[in-house]
């Protein structure tokens, strides 16, 4: 069982958010402020946080730049009513995962929620697993049952990528800044071939593909 804490200096919605979450049997702390949150931090082990902005003491920005600055890298998401571009900026800035308004969609919220602490166990165990298959960033391979492909490092790299992000749709620059440089002089046309190369070695396999959006660019698919 995962434990959230959810830190909203407003009694309601500290209630309310506590009761949808438990509902999907998260089991939360709350807090009232950022000094209170680091209280809790300190006695439990939390996988994530739901963080208000603006709060007494210890606001939410404030807050998440202490985590960072000590190497903690737990989920956060910041819910705030706080809507302009600057806000979110301030947010991602100051070493946010995610940022929602208020009012809050429950339904989206709980979506953000479990795909920031997929993220997370992908991030903390290297590992993305698909069925049988094991995608090892350590050792850059991929295994099916007893057969283990060992793949050139931005191949692999390229593939865990999209596998990280299975639906997402991912430009050829994106992909080409993300996993080359930004400062590589390599054109784009690179992507194109390592995905060529990553479909022919997978061809066959029912477990994921990787898929080109006509226009876009690549997104992988997870059929496990």
């Amino acid at each position: 069982m995962f434990n959230i804490l959810v830190a909203d200096d407003d009694k309601n919605t500290r209630t309310l958010l506590k009761a949808v979450l438990e509902t999907e049997n998260y089991n939360v702390y709350t807090a009232h402020n950022g000094i209170e949150a680091l209280s809790v931090l300190d006695k439990n082990h939390i996988d994530l946080i739901v963080l208000d902005v603006m709060m007494p003491e210890m606001d939410g920005y404030e807050l998440t730049e202490q985590l960072r600055k000590t190497q903690n890298d737990m989920p956060i998401l910041m819910v705030s009513a706080k809507q302009l571009p600057e806000d979110k900026r301030k947010g991602f800035l100051s070493g946010t995962d995610d940022y929602m308004t208020k009012p809050v969609d429950e339904i989206e919220m709980l979506l953000r929620i479990k795909a920031l602490l997929r993220r997370a166990k992908i991030a903390n165990d290297r590992k993305i697993e698909i069925g049988d298959v094991i995608i090892d960033y350590d050792s850059l391979t991929v295994k099916k049952h007893n057969e283990i492909t060992e793949l050139p490092q931005k191949e692999f790299m390229l593939l865990y990528k999209l596998l990280s992000y299975p639906g997402k749709i991912f430009t050829r620059i994106q992909l080409m800044d993300e996993i080359w440089g930004t400062e590589s002089q390599t054109g784009w046309e690179t992507v194109t071939v390592h995905i060529g190369r990553l479909r022919k070695r997978f061809e066959g396999w029912e477990e994921f593909q990787i898929e080109s959006v006509r226009g876009l660019g690549y997104k992988a698919v997870k059929n496990k």
